[in-house]
């Protein structure tokens, strides 16, 4: 690694958190719109469904081996492949004329996407020394939350102009991410360095990405990780489906749907920033793992029991601040049962993720066929299993260190 990308990184990074920022933006934009955008068409709550999941499933799929590419060819291929494939996504779904453009531009969107976040993470370790590490990483994801955050207000407001335009900004706004990546960007993973650990890697077999889950399923944060698809499966169901439960039955617009998600999405920020770090130092993660998956339920429930703009604000906060809980709360136990291994079980987290934003949505769109509210009520129970497994497995822990010891 070189020195002199080490000592000048701060360009890089600012160029980077840029990047993710608008590909974050041009994700959450997509939420308050895709339930009108698809009425233009004819299609149903099952459609939007599958259109929000077949995004997560090609992150899912295609995250490792762009992952393994970036170490072969170098990271700043990948990211401009990235953000100009990003934007073609997008100029496709403003320009879609049938339902099979729509899953051709999610299924591009999730391609493209998934190769630039996982090398912009990487790119951030080439850059930086370890002692400075986290500090990178945390304006990545710093980067990344202001944009899911800021994505929904924008997409409801330039959606009041047309239904296309939040998808045509996000579509020039990536395309010029792209150019200055292309003529900005320095390489930080240099050709002699990936030869060299191409030759120290040589020979390590890797089993697929399923085989790993599975074996994952038997280790020490084998059910942690569980705990991971069931709080990324309520929260996709609950993401999936808010704008065409709120259209269908509160017959709201974008703008009003991606104020709701934009004020929430701020306090989830606040209660992450502020909230979990002092929670978890006083009452410890098991208990507020637990706290975050009981206040989720209740959110789910009483979503359902809102009349108003007003109600719908506080209860969809109720179950944001369960969720935002929850997630970091979650990682940090994770993190500390994973020892050395830290890549690997991060690794493994982000796929059990990618895995519950499949199975939310598609499930959501089925459910909300049947009747509205089930997505809500299934959701709740889901997190109430959640509960109850995790009181039973800290017990049986807590059991065998007290045997052990």
């Amino acid at each position: 690694m070189s020195e002199r990308v080490i000592k000048n990184n701060r360009a890089p990074l600012i160029l980077l958190s840029f990047n993710l920022f608008i590909v974050m933006v041009g994700i959450g934009l997509v939420i308050p719109i895709l339930p009108f955008y698809i009425d233009k068409f004819g299609a149903d709550a099952r459609t939007l469904g599958l259109l929000v999941a077949v995004f997560a499933f090609m992150q899912f799929l295609l995250a490792p081996v762009w992952g393994r590419l970036s170490d072969k060819i170098g990271r700043k291929p990948l990211i401009t492949i990235g953000l100009f494939g990003f934007a073609i996504a997008e100029f496709i779904f403003a320009y879609a004329s049938g339902l099979w453009m729509l899953f051709l531009s999610r299924i591009l969107a999730g391609t493209f996407g998934s190769a630039l976040m996982p090398t912009a993470m990487a790119y951030v370790s080439d850059v930086t020394s370890s002692e400075k590490r986290g500090q990178g990483m945390g304006i990545m994801g710093a980067a990344m939350g202001l944009g899911i955050v800021v994505g929904p207000g924008l997409g409801g407001w330039l959606a009041e102009y047309d239904l296309s335009l939040p998808f045509l900004v996000a579509g020039v706004a990536a395309t010029i991410a792209g150019i200055l990546s292309v003529i900005i960007l320095p390489e930080s993973y240099p050709k002699h360095s990936r030869e060299t650990d191409a030759q120290d890697s040589a020979g390590e077999k890797r089993d697929n990405q399923f085989v790993t889950m599975y074996k994952a399923l038997k280790s020490p944060v084998g059910f942690l990780l569980i705990l991971v698809f069931i709080m990324s499966f309520g929260l996709a169901n609950f993401q999936s489906i808010f704008g065409y439960y709120t259209m269908e039955r509160y017959n709201y617009n974008p703008s009003e749907v991606g104020l709701i998600i934009l004020i929430v999405g701020l306090v989830g920020t606040v209660v992450q920033g502020v909230l979990v770090g002092r929670m978890t130092k006083r009452f410890g993660e098991e208990r507020v793992v637990t706290s975050a998956l009981l206040i989720s339920s209740f959110g789910f429930v009483l979503m359902t029991l809102a009349t108003n703009f007003t109600t719908v604000l506080l209860t969809t906060c109720i179950f944001f601040l369960g969720n935002s809980l929850l997630r970091p709360s979650l990682n940090s136990f994770i993190s500390k049962l994973a020892g050395n291994r830290q890549g690997l079980v991060m690794g493994l987290n982000n796929s059990f993720l990618s895995l519950g934003n499949v199975a939310g949505p598609i499930l959501a769109g089925i459910f909300f066929e049947i009747n509205i509210h089930i997505p809500y009520l299934f959701g709740a129970c889901i997190m109430l299993f959640g509960l109850i497994v995790t009181k039973l497995w800290i017990s049986k822990r807590a059991h065998k260190i007290e045997v052990s010891s």
